[in-house]
């Protein structure tokens, strides 16, 4: 069982910080669709610092590097030591696990699936990456792990991590690569009352709907934005975001997606792809 406990979280409610979809490169030029990643990670990081707002873990929901590179994955390291916050991360179909591994131990980065946050509220963390593909799928290890979490711990509220969503957006090439086995999933879900919430990256967009009693919610990437409802591969004017939580003891989840000022980081919206 890979658990990290934080017994040092003793109010009544867990605030978390989400980042996603950073897809940072080693060279320092490093772009997608004509934004550099570094810069615009940066440039989140350091608006969430000059908030002064307290956060008691930050998550990171998958597509860390865009290159593979393990040095993609330091500059992700030594990017989120300004916020001095524990992190959970996940791999995206973009990650490359070897390349991440070679990173912990990290005094910040932890690479657990299951994470115990105070007295009322527990994280499950799946890996939902099929390598070399953009889709994504849960090993029958990963659907155990859920499945047990849910469980073993049913006093405890829970937040769902994965990389990819499991509920369609309305977005044809989107939701081919959404997951796969999303009907597994959910048939699993389905029967836990104490599964409160779903979180993902992977769409980059804002996303907060509600399936069968469970919130599932998506968050705009640190970068490029993708815009909604669009069949097509189509670019949004948003600029890059984040995502904050807030977990009530009573099971109850407060959440506010921040983005940048607008204009920022604007990329090249004559692609037709990435």
């Amino acid at each position: 069982m890979n658990t990290t406990p934080s017994d040092e979280l003793q109010s009544s409610s867990v605030k978390l910080l989400q980042l996603t979809d950073t897809h940072l490169f080693a060279p320092r030029d490093g772009c997608l669709l004509s934004v550099n990643t570094q810069d615009s990670f940066k440039a989140v990081v350091n608006e969430v610092v000059l908030q002064e707002k307290i956060f008691d873990a930050l998550l990171a929901t998958g597509d860390i590097s865009q290159d593979h590179s393990e040095h993609s994955y330091r500059k992700f390291e030594d990017g989120i030591q300004p916020l001095n916050l524990p992190c959970y991360w996940l791999p995206g179909n973009h990650d490359f696990k070897p390349s991440m591994n070679s990173l912990i131990p990290s005094q910040q980065i932890h690479s657990v699936d299951h994470v115990l946050l105070g007295e009322h509220w527990q994280i499950v963390l799946l890996d939902s990456q099929v390598v070399g593909v953009p889709h994504g799928r849960l090993s029958e290890q990963q659907l155990s792990n859920l499945e047990r979490y849910l469980s073993d711990n049913s006093q405890r509220h829970t937040l769902i991590l994965l990389h990819h969503h499991p509920i369609l957006v309305g977005s044809a090439w989107l939701d081919q690569h959404s997951l796969k086995d999303a009907d597994e999933f959910w048939s699993i879900v389905e029967q836990h009352s104490n599964a409160k919430a779903v979180l993902c990256g992977h769409i980059h967009q804002d996303l907060d709907r509600e399936r069968s009693g469970v919130r599932v919610m998506a968050t705009p990437s640190t970068c490029v934005q993708f815009k909604p409802q669009s069949n097509e591969f189509a670019l949004d004017t948003q600029s890059p975001g984040w995502r904050e939580l807030e977990l009530f003891a009573d099971g109850r989840v407060e959440t506010q997606v921040h983005r940048l000022p607008s204009g920022s980081f604007r990329p090249d919206f004559s692609a037709d792809g990435y």
